[in-house]
């Protein structure tokens, strides 16, 4: 899992995060995709312009492209796979789902909803979801692959198929090797801030734990000790039952005290001159 890239959501960085998981690499920084969507919308300024500028397509097209700024990230996402030789495909469109290509045989999806994308990509044999919002990746098997995608659409995600060879990566060569097993899935980002902040209000951290430890061996030892002494009064009861038996006598206290404390009287007598 140590050889994955995978950049964790910072801000609202989601498409950067989306494209360098995909990439594996920092391949896009913030300056990047501003650049590229900048030129996308002089492109676009400079058709609409040709109508001329007090036309209603270029008044439209200034009013609206503030608005659709995110709805155009796919846009800015697509030209800069297109760097790569890679082309985005709708997975749900017609014209794929006509070819009735089975998901596990695809290298990577790119998934929105809304305002957030992020990336399920194929590494060796085995695929992984990628998602910024995880605290790492998270094994996703074979079987599972295409319950997971159905589960997305249904929850109104956009799924896209990307097409063409992905850059070399380390994950890529270890994995092809290799497979991984995954024992304890990645949590949420915030699901994993609010255990911290609920541990930390409560009291309850490591220090916490290892105290705890401490406070129950000594209760062991405790117990222990306790158990000792007991075993060392039946061991003196037993010997004074023994000495009792030989005709050795016992003192007039027994009976009256605890065995041990007669034991010790008797030993003393017998010690006398």
């Amino acid at each position: 899992m140590d050889s994955i890239f995978h950049e964790k959501q910072e801000g609202s960085l989601c498409a950067q995060h989306c494209l360098n998981n995909l990439l594996q690499g920092e391949y896009f920084t913030p300056v990047d995709l501003s650049s590229i969507a900048h030129q996308l919308d002089e492109e676009e300024r400079m058709r609409m312009a040709e109508g001329g500028m007090a036309s209603e397509e270029y008044r439209t097209f200034l009013q609206v492209r503030e608005q659709s700024i995110y709805e155009r990230l796919w846009q800015v996402i697509s030209n800069a796979l297109r760097v790569w030789g890679l082309e985005i495909i709708l997975f749900n469109s017609r014209e794929y789902q006509s070819l009735m290509i089975n998901p596990i045989n695809e290298k990577a999806f790119i998934c929105n909803y809304k305002e957030h994308w992020f990336t399920i990509r194929k590494l060796g044999q085995q695929w992984f979801n990628l998602n910024s919002l995880l605290t790492g990746p998270e094994l996703i098997s074979d079987t599972y692959l295409a319950l997971f995608l159905a589960q997305l659409q249904q929850e109104g995600y956009s799924i896209f198929v990307i097409r063409g060879n992905l850059p070399e990566c380390e994950a890529e060569q270890i994995l092809g090797f290799m497979r991984v097993q995954q024992q304890q899935r990645p949590r949420l980002i915030g699901e994993e801030a609010q255990m911290t902040l609920a541990q930390t209000e409560m009291g309850v951290g490591v220090e916490d734990e290892v105290v705890d430890e401490d406070e129950e061996l000594r209760r062991a030892l405790a117990l222990s000790r306790q158990d000792i002494d007991v075993e060392d009064e039946e061991a003196d009861l037993r010997r004074a039952i023994q000495l009792s038996m030989q005709g050795k006598g016992f003192p007039s206290s027994f009976g009256k005290t605890t065995s041990k404390e007669a034991l010790q009287e008797h030993k003393s007598n017998q010690e006398a001159p």
